[in-house]
């Protein structure tokens, strides 16, 4: 975690008496709406200790500095944000394209999601003066869907193991990107629009331009609603692994 490489602190100190204890997750989640809501710069440690309830020394001896407890909670942030590998194999079906078209509508509106655009936009801004944020966001969302892609692509299309890869990146490029560029600079679009975008990429990515067929209108191997249902027990079972500590 990139609180880890960072050096975060430490056990967690006693409060005055009377003063109810703020769980380290309370703490990261007030520290992120206020860094999503102001940015880095303009954030304080006094103003995220008076958002928590919390005195000064309690912060400061769990993470050292502001930049400590800024990638603490963007971590956080990240880890409950992606989209878990379960809930991809969940997307699957017997018919190949409408298996594809479910990925790619649960990582587009995964993208697209508040939570989503919020993290999208801080990272874009602070990964210039911290890299390990945008590295860590690779690290921990992008790479194990690629991989989840490629053993797709090398299990249904036969594909070879770097093929498979490769497959898997022009994927993403192809059906996240675009939405991504859109997402980062701001630009407002139409949720059908952003559906029938996804249809196309989806069809040009599997059958190329030129012996594309239209884009199939009778894909609806799993409706958006149902999906982000699953991607969200999928997160929750997630985050009951983790603090049974099985993973």
């Amino acid at each position: 975690m990139l609180a880890e490489m960072s050096g975060e602190a430490v056990a967690e100190t006693r409060r005055r008496p009377g003063r109810p204890t703020l769980s380290n997750e309370e703490l990261l989640d007030h520290a992120l709406d206020l860094f999503l809501e102001q940015g880095f710069e303009r954030t304080s440690i006094e103003g995220i200790c008076q958002a928590a309830g919390m005195a000064k020394r309690t912060v400061y001896a769990r993470y050292g500095d502001k930049q400590n407890l800024f990638k603490a909670a963007l971590t956080r942030a990240i880890e409950e944000w992606i989209v878990p590998v379960a809930a991809l194999r969940a997307a699957e079906t017997d018919d190949l394209e409408a298996s594809l078209f479910a990925i790619g509508r649960l990582l587009v509106a995964n993208l697209l999601s508040p939570a989503g655009l919020r993290l999208l936009r801080l990272t874009n801004a602070e990964s210039g003066r911290m890299p390990e944020i945008g590295a860590y966001n690779v690290q921990a969302g992008t790479q194990p869907t690629i991989d989840f892609l490629a053993d797709f692509f090398a299990r249904r299309a036969g594909r070879p193991g770097e093929e498979a890869g490769l497959a898997g990146q022009a994927f993403l490029n192809m059906v996240v990107g675009g939405p991504a560029m859109n997402a980062a600079w701001g630009v407002a679009v139409d949720p059908a629009a952003v559906d029938a975008q996804t249809r196309f990429a989806v069809s040009l990515f599997l059958h190329g331009l030129q012996a594309a067929p239209e884009p199939r209108r009778d894909l609806a191997p799993l409706q958006l609603d149902a999906a982000l249902a699953a991607l969200d027990e999928a997160r929750a079972q997630l985050l009951l692994a983790k603090s049974a500590g099985q993973i």
